[in-house]
């Protein structure tokens, strides 16, 4: 296996790097994209208990504040519950959007590593078969074993990058649906804070 790496040329390096990076990323937005860390079902109807009965205090809105994502958007409008629902409606959008921003973090770097990763595989291809007519310039094309180096460089580099770039592709897309459907499921909460002031 490392005679292959080896054999696909310095930008093997730059791959390896960049799958190393990639699966650091994916493993790290798994735990963190899971719908029980990001909107656990026990914290919404105790904040909704909370708004109906006007049990709300300084300390408490920061201890569901700490919670999770969703309990930071919960705070946001208890924040400004006392202002009236337009001034709630504000504050859970502002601290939504924040709160989905937060929830993309890294995906442009998994995004980038997915579309750079396939041309420094084609850079490889390049780079080898300019071997390749080095060496047909040098010595002509009568020994295949002088072509053969410059081929497979190419052929591997290019490998390489392709199982590196479509793995990271799915995933990358993976994790933004998932975070359209976490967007989504926050919405449902925030205006079911919101409806407890109606009335």
């Amino acid at each position: 296996m490392f005679e292959l790496f080896r054999a696909g040329g310095p930008l093997m390096w730059i791959i390896l790097l960049c799958s190393l990076v990639a699966l650091t990323i994916i493993f790290e937005r798994m735990l963190t994209l899971r719908r029980k860390q990001v909107a656990p079902e026990s914290i919404r109807q105790q904040i909704l208990d909370l708004a109906v009965t006007g049990r709300v205090t300084s300390e408490k809105i920061e201890m569901v504040r700490s919670h999770s994502p969703l309990g930071a958007v919960f705070a946001a409008g208890l924040d400004n519950m006392q202002y009236g629902p337009d001034a709630m409606r504000e504050g859970l959008e502002e601290q939504g959007k924040q709160v989905v921003h937060k929830l993309g973090r890294y995906l442009n770097t998994l995004g980038t590593i997915a579309s750079i990763t396939p041309l420094i595989g084609l850079l490889g291809t390049v780079i080898g078969m300019i071997k390749v007519f080095t060496a047909i310039t040098a010595s002509g094309v009568g020994d295949p074993t002088v072509l053969s180096g410059g081929i497979s460089e190419a052929l591997i580099t290019t490998a390489a990058g392709l199982s590196v770039g479509i793995p990271c592709l799915m995933f990358y897309r993976h994790f933004r649906g998932r975070i359209s459907e976490l967007a989504v499921l926050l919405e449902e909460n925030a205006l079911a804070l919101l409806d407890t002031q109606k009335g």
